[in-house]
């Protein structure tokens, strides 16, 4: 038997997950406890409930989550607009040793990938699959770059790597909170005393109709401005940008420019609201629509390699990462991001962060930097490390 969900009633489940995932959060400590996400955990009760019904030949359930993108950009268009740059220039460097970080990871995910696959006795390019293609480039880049490596000879190239990044999403999702929750308690670390006074000032504003709809107005013009500034920019260049970081860069401009000439006109209470319902509605979709049955046809090599990439990275980013960025509390939310974008998608890393702010306080750097580097500036090392490797082991 099959049920096809239509694009409305899939958004009515997506918040229906939202909300179940919130109250098994509140109500199961240990969820609460690692700052698991809400739409994590209804997501993906729902992923294994229809992996179920399709193992038994019982339900095969197809979703239309044509809407994702539309929350997706949303959300990353609210963070623009909280990218003050005020407190940009409090941390600048943190975007450089955050992006060369970045780069690093993408060559040792196809080091270890390539490492084990070769002990393991089985193609290296399988390796490359389930390295930093699917890893940092999660299922965009391990349908794009799966292509390419079937037309080399590895018939199942593209669903090795969209099972790999799968996993790596689940990972991401599941590791992010609880390492953060030991770098904070372990180091007592609090957001610092600039930020929540800004923050803590911006949130006091009173929502009321008129001022909700135009922060609603400022969100959907820099989407509508950033999907043409995404189109000129890849008509002129040739490189694909997402819509969302064209929206995400003019929402920082418009930002900028509103704050020296009428600061008072956004009010970061009713975006930061609007933020934290499309990221909660866009995850919950992204969860739920995962094929956990692809993955359970994986072989044990694909397994053991994902593994090992999961220990690296927690203990680079514990080790390494959280010092080099200052060891404090924007670099334990930036950690955060970096096991969610590291092992998943960049949204992936949003919802993290947004989880353990949510309990601990608000980190403006780590949520400026963390969406640039993640959604656009990684593939600058990522794709020459990504083809150099395929090309070595073609």
């Amino acid at each position: 038997m099959c049920m096809v969900l239509n694009q409305i009633t899939t958004l009515s489940l997506a918040v229906a997950l939202f909300l179940i995932g919130t109250f098994l959060v509140k109500r199961i400590g240990w969820l609460n406890r690692f700052c698991i996400p809400a739409p994590v955990v209804g997501g993906l009760i729902f992923a294994i409930l229809a992996t179920v019904l399709k193992s038994f030949d019982i339900l095969d359930i197809t979703l239309d989550t044509s809407l994702q993108s539309i929350f997706m950009i949303t959300f990353f268009t609210t963070i623009g607009l909280g990218a003050s740059f005020k407190l940009v220039k409090l941390g600048g460097k943190l975007l450089v040793i955050y992006w060369l970080a970045c780069g690093f990871l993408a060559f040792m995910q196809n080091v270890i990938g390539v490492s084990l696959a070769k002990v393991m006795d089985i193609h290296p390019l399988i390796g490359v699959m389930a390295g930093a293609v699917s890893m940092e480039g999660g299922h965009g880049a391990a349908a794009a770059y799966g292509e390419t490596i079937e037309g080399l000879g590895i018939p199942s190239a593209i669903s090795i790597g969209m099972a790999a990044a799968t996993c790596g999403l689940i990972a991401g999702a599941l590791v992010g909170g609880p390492v953060v929750q030991y770098l904070i308690r372990k180091f007592n670390l609090k957001p610092s005393s600039e930020e929540t006074e800004e923050y803590v000032e911006k949130a006091q504003h009173e929502i009321t109709e008129k001022s909700f709809m135009v922060q609603v107005f400022l969100i959907t013009f820099c989407m509508a401005v950033g999907t043409y500034v995404g189109e000129w920019f890849s008509t002129m260049t040739g490189f694909v940008l997402p819509g969302y970081v064209g929206a995400m860069f003019v929402a920082v401009i418009v930002r900028n420019i509103l704050d020296r000439f009428n600061p008072n006109l956004i009010n970061m209470k009713e975006i930061n609201l609007i933020g934290d319902i499309s990221l909660g509605i866009f995850l919950s979709m992204a969860l739920m629509s995962i094929k956990l049955w692809e993955v359970a046809d994986l072989a044990l090599p694909l397994f053991v390699i994902i593994l090992a990439q999961v220990i690296f990275i927690v203990l680079f980013a514990v080790i390494v990462l959280f010092r080099l960025l200052g060891k404090n509390y924007d670099a334990a939310i930036m950690v955060s991001g970096f096991l969610g974008h590291g092992l998943g998608a960049t949204p992936n890393a949003m919802a993290n962060m947004s989880a353990v702010v949510s309990k601990f306080g608000p980190s403006r750097k780590a949520f400026l930097v963390v969406p640039i580097v993640g959604a656009f500036l990684i593939d600058v090392f990522g794709m020459p490390i990504i083809i150099t490797t395929i090309n070595l082991f073609k």
